[in-house]
């Protein structure tokens, strides 16, 4: 799965994928790797901007309209167990997020970072480009704080940022969230939970007899 933790629909389309995983006869042969896309790379880390005025200045979408967007979005989410909020949300550049991602891979964890970073910006309204926020997020999901710090300040997981986000480009995406299923089989987007199913089946049936079925890129 590529995606943005600042992503609405990103965090929309992983719990949808979640929920289709749930229902999935081989859940138990499916294994998730998230992959790193920047949104928005030319924001700065240390510039917070809120979410509605960012929509309203850079984007050029009327601020009732950005309003009424994110109040749709946030009825969506509600209806899948998500807890949206948008006037909390601090907008900042999310490569170090990612990374942290990464280093959370490293370590096993990456599935629970990536939930905890969605809910850490939609939810909770924390900035996720302060180390010292991503380190606490970071022992929240049992990783070693100052192993966390360490990897954000010496850079080491930016390398595998850069490698996402070029294999992105190489195969097209330009939009998030984009699942790719078993090296071949594409879904773009908040899909409802039956398109995910319909996916994961599809790249079963083709792949029964391997040890598991990877949604990868």
């Amino acid at each position: 799965m590529w995606s943005d933790v600042m992503c609405p629909f990103c965090y929309l389309g992983d719990e949808l994928f979640a929920q289709a995983v749930a229902q999935f006869p081989h859940k138990q042969g499916v294994e998730v790797r998230y992959h790193s896309f920047l949104l928005m790379p030319e924001l700065a880390s240390d510039v917070p901007t809120d979410l509605t005025e960012l929509l309203t200045t850079k984007r050029g979408i009327p601020r009732d309209q950005a309003v009424s967007m994110n109040e749709q979005i946030a009825e969506r989410g509600r209806e899948v167990g998500l807890d949206y909020h948008f006037d909390r949300a601090i907008t900042v550049n999310s490569r170090s997020a990612h990374e942290l991602s990464h280093f959370a891979a490293s370590q096993g964890k990456q599935h629970e970072m990536i939930r905890r970073l969605f809910e850490a910006y939609f939810t909770d309204g924390l900035n996720i480009a302060d180390h010292q926020v991503l380190a606490g997020i970071a022992s929240e999901i049992g990783l070693d704080r100052e192993a966390a710090l360490a990897a954000l300040a010496s850079g080491e997981f930016a390398d595998a940022v850069v490698a996402d986000t070029q294999q992105a480009r190489e195969l097209g995406i330009t939009g998030v969230p984009f699942f790719v299923f078993a090296g071949k089989y594409a879904v773009s987007g908040a899909q409802p939970v039956e398109a995910f199913l319909q996916a994961l089946e599809t790249s079963w049936n083709e792949t029964v007899g391997t040890p598991s079925v990877t949604t990868a890129g």
